[in-house]
């Protein structure tokens, strides 16, 4: 096949699928309220379940729900009907996904809920199939044709149940006011988890902090720029809030007579600070705007830590 072809059906496929998630936006409604209304009023769990391809989406659902505040997790309906259907309690709510919604594996397991009233969640593209009669909500999917043309294997139809399987678990996330701070509890591994983290987590506290009077001689401003190598120092006047900052360009901007000023008369008057509960993401986008390698973390406009960009590169941020 060449490129020029390749192109052509890959744009097709993308085309297609984005035709059929414009219809399954345009069709949600009141069941998908009720769905989420569900689920957020639940005791218990999401119990997430689906055969095949649905399988594999539903897997993908719970560990979506499961990091977004909702406590989730995954069933395979084969297993349940040979002794998981223990793992399905009365407080749960039900998840199942099928597009033909005649999945039979799925048939002990829509008993199961009925014969306990748990709550039973169909996501199914027929209402009239054996999933889509057995579930309490149905979230109907779009009757969209498979981007794989006569193959029929599954693309469109998981991409649909991916979506709506989102938009349910963004819809409770902000049902819930699910803060990024919540959000890190469940990812602190790896670069996203060091995104989460805070700058009051990776600043250097008070012992550290490079600062010096307003009327302090530049000779003695030096001398602590030098000493906590941080490349700046902090000026606070009597009351110790930061009024101003003193950097490299600083000191090239005054060279002419420097030892014979003050910090104050150097000094970057109103520098760029942060608070110590801003993420450290927040604190890299500021740096990277800025294009500065230093921020004064302080609290309540008294300088409490400093953050180097160094830091951020050794937590993993960047």
């Amino acid at each position: 096949m060449s490129a020029f072809d390749a192109i052509v059906v890959g744009r097709r496929v993308l085309n297609a699928e984005a035709e059929a998630l414009n219809t399954l936006a345009g069709s949600l409604g009141e069941t998908f309220v009720r769905a989420v209304e569900t689920v957020f009023n639940a005791k218990g769990r999401v119990v997430c379940t689906g055969m095949g391809k649905s399988g594999h989406v539903a897997r993908k659902i719970a560990a979506t729900l499961a990091s977004t505040g909702t406590s989730a997790m995954f069933v395979h309906p084969a297993e349940a009907s040979h002794g998981d259907l223990g793992m399905i309690g009365s407080d749960d709510v039900v998840l199942a996904l099928s597009k033909s919604g005649e999945a039979r594996e799925l048939s002990d397991l829509i008993a199961y809920a009925k014969r306990f009233s748990i709550p039973l969640i169909a996501m199914t593209a027929f209402e009239g199939s054996q999933l889509g009669r057995g579930g309490d909500i149905v979230l109907l999917l779009p009757d969209a044709p498979e981007a794989t043309a006569e193959v029929n294997a599954p693309t469109t139809s998981t991409t649909l149940q991916i979506a709506l399987g989102d938009a349910l678990a963004v819809a409770l996330l902000e049902r819930r006011g699910f803060t990024a701070s919540d959000f890190r509890v469940f990812h602190p591994g790896g670069k996203l988890g060091a995104m989460l983290r805070t700058v009051a987590d990776l600043m250097h506290g008070q012992d550290e902090l490079p600062l010096i009077g307003a009327d302090a001689p530049m000779p003695d401003a030096l001398l602590v720029m030098s000493e906590k190598r941080f490349g700046a120092v902090g000026v606070v006047d009597g009351a110790g809030l930061l009024t101003g900052l003193i950097t490299d360009g600083d000191l090239r901007r005054h060279m002419d007579g420097l030892l014979q000023h003050t910090a104050g008369q150097v000094m970057t008057q109103h520098p760029l600070t942060i608070a110590p509960g801003a993420l450290a993401a927040e604190a890299l986008k500021v740096m990277n705007e800025r294009r500065i390698t230093v921020l004064f973390v302080v609290d309540a406009g008294r300088p409490v830590g400093v953050l180097h960009v160094h830091d951020l590169l050794r937590a993993g941020v960047i």
